[in-house]
Order: C-alpha cells, then sequence, then structure tokens
C-alpha cells in the first residue's frame, strides 16, 4: 500500500440491499462521531438512498461527504463513493427489487476491487438479499462463496463471532437434505484447520479449545440415530487431537448449548447453517458478527438479514453492524501483529510487555 497522511484504517462498507436495513444501520451508527475518530470509513452506495434512509429514520446527525475514490476520504469525516452514477429508478423501501440487487452487487464489486488493490484496508458488507443479487456476475449462495471465489480459493469458513460464543461450520448455504453426504472426514479436518488458525492469529487465542457438535441427534446415540459421528466425526476430531489440537466430541447440540457446556470452549464448530446459526442468534443476535475466515482480507458483516419487514421505520438495531466495524479492525490489528513478530500470540504479547509496544 502506498504511504498515507493518516495511519487510521479504511474501512470500506457495502450498502447492501437498499431497500432494506442495511443503509439505516450504518446512518445510526455513524452518527455518533466517535465512530469516525479512529478509522475512516468509507460507504460505497447512492446518495439518494442514502437521503431517503437518513429522512425516514429522522437521524439527522449523520452527515457525509462524497468522494470519488478512496485517496479523497477524509479524516473525521463520513466518505461516500456513489456506486451507480446514472441509476434512474426509484428505492421501495422494505421490499426485495431486481434494481435493488444490482445495486447491492455494484456496491459489493466496487468494495472489493479496492481492496484488492489496497486502496481500503477492510472490508464490512451490509446484508444482501440472496435471491434479487443473482446474475451472470454473481451466481452464488451469499457474500462468503462470491469472496472465496475473488480470492481464489475454496478454503474459507463462516466463523460467527462474539465476546460470548464463536460458531464455524462445516457446510454452509447447502440444502439441509444435501447436508450428510457433504460432511466428510477431510471437510471437517479442513474446518477445524481454519478455525484454529483463525482463533491463533485473528483473535489471539493461542491454544485454542474447540468443541465439534455430532450430525444427528444426541449426537447418534451410540449409532442408534445414524453412524456419521463414529464414522466420519469422531476419526476427524481424534486426527486432530492426536496432532496436537485441543478438539473435543463429537456433542449433541441441545444439551450442549441448553447446558451451557459451549462457555468452557473457546470456539464451536456445528456441522450445518442452522444448526450452528440458530443458537448463536439466540444468544448473540444484537451483538454477533459474521467473519469469513480463511481469506487474505479481512471480511466481516452483521449477522442479520435484510429485515424488509423493519426497513423504513427507524427500528433497525445497529449493534450487530457497530461491532462488525470493530472486529474487522481488530482482526486487521491481530494479523500485522502476528506478521511483524513471527510468533504465536502470547509470545507476542510477552515482547510487548518488555519493549512496552503500543499500536
Amino acid at each position: 500500500m502506498s504511504e498515507r497522511k493518516d495511519d487510521r484504517l479504511r474501512v470500506a462498507i457495502t450498502c447492501g440491499d437498499p431497500n432494506g436495513v442495511g443503509i439505516e444501520t450504518i446512518i445510526k451508527v455513524f452518527s455518533d462521531p466517535r465512530m469516525s475518530e479512529g478509522i475512516i470509513p468509507i460507504i460505497y452506495a447512492h446518495p439518494e438512498a442514502v437521503k431517503l434512509h437518513k429522512r425516514l429514520s429522522n437521524v439527522e446527525e449523520f452527515q457525509y461527504t462524497t468522494i470519488q475514490n478512496p485517496s479523497e476520504a477524509l479524516a473525521k469525516k463520513v466518505n461516500l463513493i456513489n456506486v451507480w452514477k446514472d441509476f434512474k429508478g426509484t428505492f421501495e423501501i422494505g421490499k426485495p427489487t431486481k434494481e435493488a440487487g444490482e445495486m447491492a452487487f455494484k456496491s459489493l464489486e466496487l468494495a472489493t476491487s479496492d481492496l484488492a488493490s489496497n486502496k481500503v484496508d477492510v472490508l464490512v458488507t451490509a446484508p444482501i438479499n440472496k435471491d434479487t443479487i443473482q446474475s451472470k456476475d454473481f451466481n452464488f449462495p451469499g457474500h462468503t462463496e462470491y469472496l472465496a471465489k475473488i480470492a481464489g480459493t475454496d478454503k474459507v469458513l463462516m466463523f460467527l463471532v462474539s465476546d460470548v460464543l464463536k460458531v464455524g461450520i462445516v457446510t454452509g448455504h447447502l440444502p439441509l437434505k444435501d447436508v450428510a453426504q457433504n460432511i466428510t472426514k477431510d471437510k471437517i479436518l479442513e474446518k477445524l484447520a481454519l478455525m484454529q488458525e483463525s482463533l491463533i492469529r485473528d483473535f489471539g487465542v493461542p491454544k485454542p479449545r474447540i468443541a465439534v457438535l455430532g450430525l444427528n441427534p444426541h449426537a447418534g446415540d451410540n449409532g442408534l440415530l445414524g453412524n456419521e459421528e463414529k464414522e466420519v466425526i469422531l476419526p476427524a476430531i481424534r486426527e486432530a487431537f492426536d496432532k496436537g489440537s485441543y478438539v473435543f466430541g463429537p456433542y449433541g447440540a441441545d444439551g450442549f448449548f441448553g447446558s451451557g457446556v459451549y462457555k468452557q470452549f473457546d470456539a464451536v464448530l456445528a456441522m450445518y447453517h442452522d444448526q450452528g446459526l440458530a443458537p448463536f442468534k439466540a444468544l448473540a443476535f444484537d451483538s454477533g458478527v459474521n467473519f469469513t475466515a480463511g481469506l487474505p482480507i479481512v471480511r466481516t458483516s452483521p449477522d442479520h438479514g435484510t429485515a424488509y419487514d423493519l426497513a423504513g421505520k427507524g427500528k433497525a438495531d445497529e449493534a450487530s453492524l457497530r461491532n462488525a466495524i470493530f472486529v474487522a479492525c481488530d482482526v486487521y490489528k491481530k494479523r500485522r501483529e502476528f506478521r511483524e513478530y513471527g510468533l504465536n500470540p502470547l509470545q507476542a504479547q510477552d515482547v510487548r510487555d518488555k519493549d512496552d509496544y503500543r499500536e
């Protein structure tokens, strides 16, 4: 990256579906001027959509300046890049439309391009409608798969993180009927490796303890309710453990979360989407963040969707987006620290203590 006069992190924030709650949450987050003190926020959206959501949410404190590219971004200001200069349509707040999907993609495409060119440092994505965004340029189940394709890798982990719980999933956006056949020993080992690496490098956990859930009710009840635990999941856990990872399970998901056993672990690997995300959102919906582990770049997102039923009513909760920004910045700094020292986070902390190191 070229030398800058200001070393604040440049945070690219996509607008998501402009008919959903994404822009409203962005407005609410940055109506607090303290949010622009330590970072340089750059919003990728259409000015008219921002003006409309500002009026509907009645947040007068929010102000922004329009720029053409990230090099023009101003410190202590909210910066906005117009992603569709010749847009002549209208916004139908609270409704899924093809135009809104197209704008969501234009925002994502431009922000991702600027990230790849090192013009911005981290990416925070507001929620999209996974149906209306589909096109010849975006033929993916969601952000995670799109970014993995751009990065040239298929080894990524959808990682939901909060202060109370961290959950990754083996199979992502996949129909439930296809889950069992897509759970293999190799895939579990791959996701475990991604999770462990992320906990160490991105979150500063030197020796992470990871719990693995079973696939079937009660983790198969010793084969009475399915053999995946015996034949696939347990062998993967044993192999990972034998190689030095602190991996345990498989646990029955209901009792694991219901009894609070999850509190004994740094992270949990679930077998499929709702098995992991349902308890995560029950425990951390307002504060949870969706983080894509395994990418060479840092990308986070709030853990909620477009919430059309709340759009335009001023009722959207911005806490998850705010936390997504915080997590993105924290992960970026952790990675930089990890690269600088070439040590595990615990050793790096020892060095900082001795040298009185500061960011």
